[in-house]
C-alpha cells in the first residue's frame, strides 16, 4: 500500500482527501487504482504518451521522468506526489 498525495485541483475527484491509499507495485498500478476508485482521475494525469506534460509526479523526493517513469518500482510505505507544474512569469 502506497500513499498518494492529491493536489487541490484534482480533490473534486476524491471526494475532497488530500492523501488516498493505492496498491501498485509500479507507478503505473497504482495509477490504475486510483482510476478504478476515483474515475476520471487518469485523464487528467496521463494522456497517450505518458504522464502529461503539466503534471510532475514524485516517488519520495524523486521525479519519476528522472527513474523509471510509470514502470518506477514502488514498495509498500512509499508515498507518490502528483504536483501540477506552475506555469508563469513575464
Amino acid at each position: 500500500m502506497v500513499t498518494v498525495r492529491i493536489p487541490t485541483p484534482l480533490r473534486t475527484l476524491t471526494a475532497g482527501e488530500e492523501q488516498v491509499q493505492a496498491e501498485g507495485s509500479t507507478v503505473r498500478a497504482v495509477l490504475e487504482t486510483l482510476e478504478k476508485n476515483h474515475p476520471g482521475i487518469r485523464d487528467r494525469l496521463l494522456d497517450e504518451k505518458g504522464v502529461r506534460r503539466f503534471v510532475n509526479i514524485y516517488v519520495g523526493d524523486e521525479d519519476i521522468r528522472f527513474l523509471d517513469g510509470l514502470d518506477t518500482a514502488l514498495k509498500s510505505g512509499d508515498e507518490i506526489s502528483i504536483v501540477p507544474a506552475i506555469a508563469g512569469g513575464n
